[in-house]
């Protein structure tokens, strides 16, 4: 399929949107098919506004938006490869060899913690597949702002033995840091606006915990 294709291969896209709905309602709410149509609107969005157009495939985009999480590690079931899930799955619902091999690669390549152990991979990944940038930015900006607060501690919540306090520290951990490692012009841009409501959550939130600080011997 040629680079700069803006149309989409409706029975596919319809077989995997249904695929995806379905194996995500085993997720929890931070990364349930919600977040996968999000994501997809993200990119969407970005494909549009893109000064790059011409080398992207929005067959392509769309797919890897809907499948990037399928195969995730947090999620996944003994006996699973999370480096084939994809590509067979594909080729299952007819998509040819090329396709789905790329679809594949760029959904193992959108993981924040594979780019920070090895940055230089991704960016080579990107030249080739430049598709890869506009799905990464867009499922990264869903990991910002109100949305990305409300996610952040529904996963959290998870977790037994992760509260509240461990769900701001991430904030500082991952969060923040998100927005310098945008691809696209328009990702940056988002990026920036949602950091700055993390940004403020985290003051508010400071400020209200702050009255927990108070040992008993300070009332005396």
């Amino acid at each position: 399929m040629p680079a700069g294709h803006s149309r989409t291969d409706g029975d596919l896209v319809a077989s995997v949107t249904a695929f995806v709905k379905e194996y995500m309602s085993n997720y929890d709410g931070s990364h349930d098919f919600n977040h996968i149509q999000r994501v997809l609107g993200l990119s969407r969005y970005i494909y549009a506004h893109a000064n790059n157009k011409e080398t992207l495939d929005l067959q392509v985009i769309v797919l890897s938006a809907l499948l990037h999480d399928v195969g995730d590690k947090k999620y996944l079931k003994p006996g699973q490869d999370a480096s084939t899930m994809v590509h067979k799955l594909l080729l299952s619902l007819g998509a040819d060899e090329q396709l789905a091999q790329k679809v594949q690669t760029i959904c193992l390549g959108v993981s924040y913690s594979s780019e920070i152990r090895n940055p230089a991979r991704v960016q080579d990944l990107i030249r080739s597949h430049p598709e890869l940038a506009v799905v990464q930015d867009a499922d990264r900006i869903d990991a910002l702002g109100a949305v990305g607060i409300g996610r952040c501690f529904t996963f959290g919540g998870t977790k037994p033995d992760r509260s509240m306090d461990d769900s701001i520290q991430h904030f500082e951990d991952k969060l923040v840091r998100i927005q310098g490692m945008m691809k696209s012009e328009t990702g940056k841009e988002l990026a920036k606006q949602r950091t700055e409501r993390l940004i403020q959550f985290r003051e508010w939130w400071n400020d209200e915990a702050a009255f927990a600080a108070a040992s008993p011997s300070a009332w005396e």
